[in-house]
């Protein structure tokens, strides 16, 4: 529930469409719902400006299944990150609309499309490899209310793949870069354009890339003065931040 629905709760109210004691029904999770083995966040689009998102590693299908209706329950988009088909086939039992975004590893209920940012979200990926990442600050970002294009396999290696969409990058209000190896894509990224750049470090290369610890220490030793950097392979923080920053007035 956020500021958008409490208003229109009030106003039919006043109107007499909705008695006193139905809306204090409504209400009546706030700020949140105690299930014994979760207690779901009802309050933090109103507090935060999102809705809470379910982290689904490791968590029991039927126990992630009954967090997300919950959170349905209240209207609002629902996004579970880190999912697996399995935890999918649980909550598309009980909510038909849910879809489950393969690369992404999500799953995603949208019935708000409206669009709350500002400009245009970028995602870029340093290779195929990333795309999974990528995809995944893709699907935070829209489910947000953000318009999003992304730019796939356009790494250092053969810069002029990068090259070639820069004037759609100058576009952007801010740029999620996702990349493996060495990490060197952001600080590339971050000197051709002059928006937030949010550098996503991701476990992709050999033996001393050491699972994305390379690219995190690259990335966080980057020389472009607008890169900030993200936890390794969290390309829902990216997308999470950079639907705050495209809020922004």
């Amino acid at each position: 529930m956020n500021a958008d629905s409490i208003r229109k709760l009030f106003d039919e109210v006043r109107r007499r469409k909705v008695t006193p004691d139905d809306a204090v029904q409504r209400l009546r999770h706030m700020p949140f719902e105690d299930l014994g083995f979760a207690k779901v966040d009802h309050h933090r689009a109103l507090r935060a400006g999102m809705p809470e998102v379910i982290f689904g590693e490791k968590k029991a299908p039927a126990h992630l299944a009954e967090i997300f209706v919950r959170l349905a329950k209240h209207g609002s988009n629902v996004l579970a990150t880190h999912a697996n088909e399995k935890q999918f086939a649980a909550v598309k039992k009980k909510v038909r609309a849910a879809e489950y975004r393969e690369l992404a590893r999500a799953i995603v209920l949208q019935r708000d499309e409206k669009e709350y940012g500002k400009g245009m979200v970028a995602v870029v990926s340093a290779g195929t490899s990333d795309i999974p990442v990528a995809e995944e600050a893709v699907v935070t970002a829209e489910i947000m209310g953000n318009r999003v294009e992304h730019f796939y396999d356009v790494g250092v290696a053969g810069i002029h793949r990068l090259l070639a969409n820069r004037e759609a990058l100058t576009k952007a209000r801010v740029v999620i870069v996702c990349a493996g190896m060495e990490g060197a894509l952001p600080s590339v990224v971050g000197g051709l354009v002059g928006v937030p750049v949010i550098a996503v470090p991701t476990s992709v290369g050999y033996g001393a890339s050491f699972q994305g610890l390379t690219a995190l220490l690259g990335m966080l030793n980057s020389c472009a003065s607008n890169v900030s950097v993200v936890n390794i392979d969290n390309g829902f923080g990216a997308g999470y931040v950079a639907s705050l920053i495209n809020r922004l007035p």
